[in-house]
């Protein structure tokens, strides 16, 4: 049975964040995921979640200045030392909130520095993010993100994740499998999801074209929800959205698998 996990800086906005958790719950969620959560306290997060009864699926490590528009540090040279203090903050979040993943920002591309030293900072980054992730037994998560939403981004495909998998070789590595972004950069879900058995450790969902709820657009996704099911897939869709309008006037496409326990 699909397992989801509520994106609450995307989903339940009508309330303050801290309030989101129990909205989540209320709705049928065991799980949640967001962006960062470096603005509240890690003590009242934990709170929320064992106070819910919700699993921490996932968030972000800290992204450099995203007001500024900054989208992540590790493929930024120069930016090492900036991007291991934030491995540390976000390594500190994860074990008080109990999150076994972690996804590391690639950033965008910067004037005047080179693909190949964009790759070789990456690499060396991750592998580093990995092994002190090991020591709390967190996974290092890669997600490729489409250049339409995001220009300038340095990993924007699974076939370009799948070749750096290979040169950070790392155990705890994975990929975060968005099928929003996939299908508009690459599509062909199903035979990806085959290609990448095993290297992948998070899904997320959202409509194609207008990242709305995934009851319209192009992607079928009941279809793939049972393919996954039926390949044995037991990790999170993370419901990364934006609703249409209110988020629980729109989760009519959520009620048959909502907890309402």
């Amino acid at each position: 049975m699909p397992k989801f996990a509520a994106n609450l800086s995307m989903m339940f906005t009508e309330v303050p964040f801290l309030a989101r958790f129990k909205a989540a719950r209320a709705a049928g969620f065991t799980a949640v995921e967001y962006l960062f959560p470096y603005a509240e306290d890690k003590a009242a997060i934990a709170a929320e979640l064992k106070a819910q009864g919700l699993t921490q699926a996932l968030f972000n490590m800290p992204p450099g200045d995203w007001e500024a528009g900054e989208r992540g540090l590790a493929s930024l040279p120069g930016r090492e030392s900036e991007f291991r203090a934030g491995v540390a903050t976000a390594l500190a979040y994860a074990e008080a909130l109990g999150c076994r993943q972690l996804h590391a920002m690639a950033g965008l591309r910067q004037a005047g520095v080179s693909a190949e030293q964009h790759e070789a900072t990456y690499v060396a980054n991750i592998q580093y993010a990995a092994d002190q992730a090991a020591k709390q037994d967190v996974l290092v998560l890669l997600e490729p993100i489409n250049s339409r939403d995001m220009p300038g981004y340095f990993l924007s495909t699974q076939v370009q994740a799948e070749a750096l998998l290979e040169k950070i070789d790392r155990p705890n590595v994975r990929i975060q499998l968005d099928f929003y972004h996939c299908q508009i950069m690459e599509g062909d879900l199903t035979r990806t999801i085959d290609r990448l058995w095993g290297k992948f450790s998070h899904i997320q969902i959202a409509s194609v074209p207008e990242r709305h709820e995934p009851d319209q657009g192009e992607i079928n996704y009941p279809w793939l929800f049972d393919y996954l099911d039926a390949k044995g897939y037991d990790g999170y869709l993370g419901c990364e959205y934006r609703p249409r309008g209110n988020t629980e006037a729109g989760l009519g496409w959520f009620a048959p698998w909502a907890d309402k326990e």
